[in-house]
């Protein structure tokens, strides 16, 4: 089965939301090369996803005129069959993404990147109700923590567990970067 790896959103824009730590970062940072590495070795095409949105000027983060819509510091650098340019959660709404999946022959998606429960689950999601297999890799994931709307808090490792609880036996395989490796050769 062919498969691709879809890298989204890891961007230097995150940096500048307030919301940043670099508490969880070398190990995603260590997880991400390893899965980029083993692409690499195994000829899976990585597609590199950078989100844009909001005003077209240099003070947001996510605008290209900021210069931060670019990889982030620490990621070693990668060779990317194809990058696009998101707007929306869904790596697949608006980019052309899925005319050129379908053109490579692509059957199976692993997803990694940036935030766990937005743009990879959203992506996730929508690829499944495409049609994709889709191997979800949270270990090569990044979250932070959010508050929630009764006051609380919601800790990285809670949403890593509830994106895994309503993605697994629905929208997507739980696997670690070995076993998606794996599955890909």
């Amino acid at each position: 089965m062919q498969t691709a790896l879809l890298l989204i959103d890891v961007q230097q824009s995150f940096r500048a939301r307030p919301f940043w730590t670099d508490a969880e970062l070398p190990a995603f940072l260590e997880r991400s090369q390893a899965l980029l590495a083993g692409c690499a070795a195994r000829g899976v095409p990585v597609v590199r996803i950078m989100h844009t949105a909001g005003p077209r000027d240099a003070g947001n983060p996510f605008a290209l005129e900021s210069g931060l819509v670019r990889p982030l510091d620490g990621l070693a650098p990668y060779d990317a069959a194809l990058q696009v340019e998101k707007h929306r959660h869904s790596a697949l709404v608006g980019t052309g993404l899925g005319i050129w999946l379908h053109q490579q022959g692509i059957r199976r998606l692993m997803i990694a990147g940036i935030r766990t429960e937005q743009c990879c689950e959203a992506t996730a999601r929508h690829a499944s109700d495409e049609g994709w297999e889709v191997d979800f890799i949270t270990e090569a994931t990044l979250t932070f923590a959010m508050p929630t709307p009764a006051g609380g808090m919601l800790s990285t490792e809670q949403i890593r567990e509830r994106t895994e609880t309503v993605l697994t036996h629905r929208f997507a395989t739980l696997v670690s970067v070995a076993q998606a490796l794996e599955r890909a050769a």
